[in-house]
């Protein structure tokens, strides 16, 4: 009699496009661990999302920061996000972190369809600061300076910014120190321990930042 063998079932499917593109480009990231990174920031915070999906604008004539860390990520949006488009809700990201950070003259703008919900602060000689801020875009662009910077680091060994790490393999880079002038990112995530807002206005505008 003949030998049989048991069906075996079909292997997985595979990761899409854009998980294989940002593997080979970035190194290996473990496939549950898109969103928000978590943040433990001297043991109180802890902070993890699904992003909307609509970029915001942020500009700044100055920000400087004491501890920078910078790496590669991919954001996650809600399952059916109306604002996934064709990215199948994921969107891949720079995210910046700074321990200690001052912005001078901040404004961050969305558009929401013909009309910009605007919001400003840290002007008047009084600057914004944060502690453990963590900012998830797609662009950043100013003119920067840094202090003591490694470039190509593992963004899981970073120590710069407490308990902010990257995924193993991921290119990295950090710094003691930052200094960005006329800053201009546009965002999909911001978090912070400490978010302190002097002279904060906030309003609808025709225009953005």
């Amino acid at each position: 009699m003949s030998e049989q063998t048991e069906p075996t079932a079909p292997d997985p499917p595979r990761s899409g496009v854009r998980w294989r593109r940002f593997a080979v480009t970035l190194g290996t990231v473990v496939a549950g661990a898109a969103g928000m990174v978590v943040l433990t920031a001297q043991g109180v915070l802890g902070a993890q999302f699904a992003i909307s999906g609509m970029p915001f604008t942020v500009t700044a004539d100055k920000l400087t920061g004491t501890g920078f860390e910078q790496f590669a990520t991919l954001d996650q949006m809600i399952p059916d996000s109306p604002n996934q488009g064709d990215t199948g809700g994921q969107v891949l990201v720079i995210v910046s972190a700074i321990d200690r950070a001052e912005l001078t003259n901040l404004c961050q703008s969305i558009n929401l369809g013909g009309v910009h919900l605007r919001i400003t602060a840290g002007g008047g000689g009084t600057p914004v600061t944060a502690r453990t801020l963590v900012v998830d875009g797609d662009e950043v662009a100013g003119n920067a300076a840094f202090k003591n910077i490694s470039v190509g680091q593992d963004a899981s060994t970073l120590d710069k910014v407490p308990g902010v790490k990257g995924n193993p393999g991921v290119f990295s880079q950090q710094a003691d120190t930052v200094t960005i002038s006329n800053l201009r990112q546009n965002n999909y995530a911001t978090t912070a321990a400490v978010f302190n807002l002097p002279n904060l206005r906030m309003a609808f505008t025709e225009g953005g930042c």
